[in-house]
C-alpha cells in the first residue's frame, strides 16, 4: 500500500472563513515563512482547537473549517480497502485507474497484489497436532502461486481469442487483494473520523499503513488526531 503526491491545501482560506462569525480576522497570527510554508500560529491553533473540542461535545458543525483543508493523495491500495473507504462518501473523491486496462497490458504476478504483511510459510494445516488436517495440506503460497498462475492464464486466453468468458471469469475471480490506484480528494474532517474510526483496525491498511501516512500531514496531531485534551484549547 503506497500513498504518493501528497498535497494539502487551503490553510489559509479555512483559518480565514473560521474566524468570520466573530469577524475576529484581526486576531489571526497565521502566516507564510519565507520558503512559503503556511504556519499555523498560536492563536489560531488555540482557537481551531477550541472549535474541535467543541465539536467532539456537541457535533462536527462546531468544526466546519476542517472541511475546508483539503488533502489531495494518489493511493494504492487493496480492493478490500477501497471498499471499506466506500462509507466514507461525502468529502472524498476518488479518481481510478482502469482494471481492465491495466490487465489487459500487464502480467498478473504476486506484484500485483497486496503483500505487506503476507508470509507466505503460513500453513493451512491450522491444527498440527491433529493429522486428519495435515494430511496433504501446503503452506499457503503454493495455492497463491497456483491462483496467480489461473489469472494469468485467463488473461492471455481472453487476449489471444477476445472470447467474453475468459474476460468475466477474471473478473469475477479477481482477488480482493488487487493494488488499484485512486487519485484521491478528502478534507481534514472526513481524514479525522477515519482516523478515529480505523486507527485501531485489524487491518493494518488501516492501524499501520494509513495512520503513518496520517501522522505525515501538517499538523496532523494538533488537528486530526486531537482529542480535546489540549490545555490552552
Amino acid at each position: 500500500m503506497k500513498f504518493e503526491n501528497t498535497k494539502v491545501m487551503n490553510f489559509e482560506g479555512s483559518i480565514r472563513g473560521m474566524r468570520n462569525p466573530l469577524e475576529s480576522w484581526a486576531r489571526s497570527d497565521s502566516k507564510y515563512d519565507e520558503n512559503g510554508e503556511y504556519i499555523v500560529g498560536p492563536n489560531d491553533l488555540v482557537l481551531m482547537q477550541r472549535l474541535l473540542k467543541a465539536s467532539i461535545a456537541q457535533g462536527n458543525s462546531h468544526s466546519k473549517f476542517m472541511r475546508q483543508i483539503l488533502v489531495c493523495v494518489d493511493i494504492t491500495a487493496p480492493l478490500y480497502w477501497w471498499k471499506e473507504t466506500d462509507q466514507y462518501r461525502v468529502g472524498v473523491t476518488t479518481n481510478s485507474e482502469s482494471t481492465m486496462h491495466r490487465l489487459a497490458k500487464t502480467p498478473i504476478t504476486l506484484d500485483c497484489f497486496e503483500t505487506d504483511d503476507y508470509d507466505p510459510d503460513l500453513s493451512l494445516a491450522y491444527d498440527r497436532e491433529d493429522d486428519e488436517y495435515d494430511d496433504g495440506l501446503d503452506d499457503i503460497s503454493v495455492y497463491v502461486e497456483d491462483m496467480i498462475m489461473v489469472m494469468e492464464n485467463l488473461r492471455k486466453a481472453y487476449l489471444a481469442t477476445g472470447d467474453k468468458r475468459y474476460w468475466k471469469d477474471l473478473i469475477r475471480f479477481l482477488p480482493e487483494g488487487w493494488l488499484q490506484k485512486r487519485t484521491t480528494t478528502l478534507n481534514y474532517q472526513v481524514l479525522r473520523q477515519m482516523y478515529f474510526d480505523r486507527r485501531h483496525h485489524k487491518l493494518t491498511e488501516w492501524s499501520k499503513s494509513f495512520v503513518e501516512w496520517v501522522k505525515t500531514l501538517p499538523y496532523a496531531e494538533e488537528l486530526i488526531m486531537y482529542e480535546g485534551d489540549d490545555k490552552n484549547a
